[in-house]
């Protein structure tokens, strides 16, 4: 995608990814997160939370997965905020959506609202700029 072709209100996409155990485990594992509410669920459980549950590490990386396919090679990422709510469980599905909130020609930069929602509400809000 080109700077050029972007316009403030463009819808991206919507992109569900299905929240797995390995995935939870994984993402805390790559981001060398050993929190045991991650990976134990006897543990996870112990502190009044269903199953294990996904970090904001791996949702980060999420994020920037779901904003940069958009965008394309020519893109980088700048400044992530995001917050989060609704924790993601194994079982659970994640939905991303979003759309672009405003373009600066002059800088280069696009900026992206989005949101990850599964069946508790939103998991992760936020924005994210792209600098191309």
């Amino acid at each position: 995608m080109k700077l050029a072709d972007i316009r403030v209100g463009a819808v991206l996409p919507e992109l569900t990814i299905d929240i797995t155990a390995k995935l939870i485990v994984g993402g805390a594992i790559a981001s060398r997160d050993f929190q045991n509410v991650h990976h134990d669920k006897a543990a996870a459980q112990a502190l009044g939370s269903p199953d294990i549950f996904m970090n904001i590490l791996t949702t980060n990386g999420l994020v920037g997965r779901y904003v940069t396919d958009w965008a394309g090679p020519d893109a980088r990422l700048g400044a992530v905020n995001i917050r989060l709510g609704a924790p993601n469980f194994p079982g659970d599905r994640m939905t991303f959506s979003g759309c672009v909130d405003s373009v600066d020609a002059e800088s280069g930069t696009v900026v992206v609202a989005l949101a990850g929602r599964n069946q508790l509400g939103d998991h992760v809000t936020g924005t994210v700029t792209l600098h191309f």
